[in-house]
């Protein structure tokens, strides 16, 4: 299980409010390129987070690369819940647009 920085704590936080992206997840969190995509590397590989690249026909209609797409395991979701008590703070981040189509 990673340790629970506030870094972390962050990133859970954005994947269990509905951002997808990593950069979604960057701009949600405001926390740089360098720190976020470790964290999603190692939420998957511990598996509390799993990933899926979207296809790549869709990519290629919005005229963009492929984005991956990452989302919280049951035991992520868990730790997500821990890491709001942990960090009150985190209760001000918004929820992501359910309107928006990736």
């Amino acid at each position: 299980m990673p340790s629970l920085t506030s870094a972390t704590a962050l990133v859970l936080d954005a994947l269990a409010r509905g951002y997808r992206h990593g950069f979604d997840i960057l701009e949600a969190t405001g926390l740089p390129s360098g720190t976020v995509y470790p964290i999603l590397r190692r939420l998957e590989e511990e598996g509390l987070a799993a990933s899926r690249w979207e296809d790549a026909a869709k990519a290629q209609r919005a005229q963009r690369p492929a984005r991956r797409n990452y989302e919280l395991t049951a035991p992520g979701r868990a730790l997500a819940e821990q890491a709001r008590a942990r960090y009150p703070m985190l209760a001000g981040m918004p929820a992501k647009a359910r309107t928006r189509r990736a």
